[in-house]
């Protein structure tokens, strides 16, 4: 059944993106702050299984990268201690392609035409599934976490979706999903091309920013209305390859897939502006398209796309320097 979509000014507000922010970003030191050792002997390269075609990654509290795949969906967990890992949970033979894990074990993945759906990663199981839009095409992208609403782009419609969390953290009913429609300085490439892509929060958590990959521009969301103002980043290169968005703190890191690298931002608090501090590179990146962290460490996904994928195809995950 498609789902009933209600106003977002009735589900949510401002003070829950606020308390988002500081939630995430205290769970991001806390992984950090904890550590006994600084993981510097930790591997730089962690081998996925052949054939895998990665695309999203998220770490929790724990030494542990759970990865999706573009082909099966299936979710592989990969020690970074040691590089080994194995399939948590096999795919249901849909795309999984944006993913974060909460505190609860679950993980909410972007499921391209396919909506969304939440794993248990102790089980394995999908715990629920969504259609987010019936509109065509659809492409949902990626996803951001805030202890109220798990919040889903699509690249192929002006709209953000919201999943509004429960008391507990229970999950939605399929009449429950928020769309919010994009406007403001949002100007909709037409086709199947990449337009909403890598999603996180304001440093104050006032905002939402998201990529918007075919215009190579950051936007300012207002998670109320949906309109948007593009971030001043002053005279850099646009983000034409933006892809992931990872935030710690001021600190904002874009991932250029197809340019193999990594740009850094300081912003604002609420996000309006920001400045170039440095481009990170590394030559493993091949095709790197979204980011996580642990520790002083970045972690990106070989997605490969320039290399035709086979079930034989390599692909592995690359550690950096943060």
């Amino acid at each position: 059944m498609a789902p009933t979509h209600r106003s977002f000014a009735h589900d949510l507000t401002r003070r829950r993106i606020l308390t988002a922010g500081a939630a995430t970003a205290g769970a991001v030191l806390a992984g950090a702050t904890t550590a006994s050792a600084s993981g510097k002997s930790w591997p730089a390269v962690i081998p996925l299984p052949d054939g895998f075609r990665p695309e999203g990654i998220t770490i929790g509290g724990g030494p542990y990268a759970y990865l999706g795949s573009l082909g099966d969906g299936s979710i592989y967990r990969a020690d970074l201690r040691t590089g080994r890992g194995g399939i948590v949970s096999t795919g249901p033979g849909t795309p999984s392609v944006g993913l974060k894990l909460d505190d609860r074990g679950r993980l909410f993945v972007a499921g391209r035409g396919e909506g969304a759906r939440v794993v248990d990663v102790r089980s394995g199981a999908i715990i629920a599934s969504y259609v987010l839009t019936t509109a065509a095409p659809t492409f949902v992208n990626d996803v951001f976490l805030t202890p109220r609403t798990a919040w889903f782009t699509d690249s192929y419609q002006p709209a953000l979706y919201a999943l509004p969390l429960g008391r507990g953290g229970a999950l939605p009913d399929a009449d429950d999903i928020v769309t919010l429609t994009l406007s403001g300085d949002w100007s909709q490439a037409p086709g199947e091309v990449v337009n909403a892509n890598g999603v996180t929060r304001t440093p104050d958590g006032s905002a939402l920013l998201v990529v918007q990959t075919g215009v190579g521009a950051l936007h300012r969301v207002d998670p109320k209305t949906g309109v948007t103002r593009i971030v001043d980043l002053g005279d850099t290169a646009p983000l034409t390859a933006g892809d992931g968005l990872l935030l710690l703190g001021r600190t904002l890191y874009v991932v250029q897939n197809r340019q193999n690298a990594v740009d850094v931002f300081t912003l604002a608090p609420d996000g309006t502006s920001g400045v170039f501090r440095r481009r990170i590179t590394d030559p493993n990146f091949d095709v790197p398209t979204t980011v996580a962290a642990y520790r002083d460490r970045l972690y990106l996904p070989n997605a490969r796309f320039a290399t035709p994928p086979t079930p034989t195809t390599t692909y592995d995950v690359i550690a950096v320097a943060r």
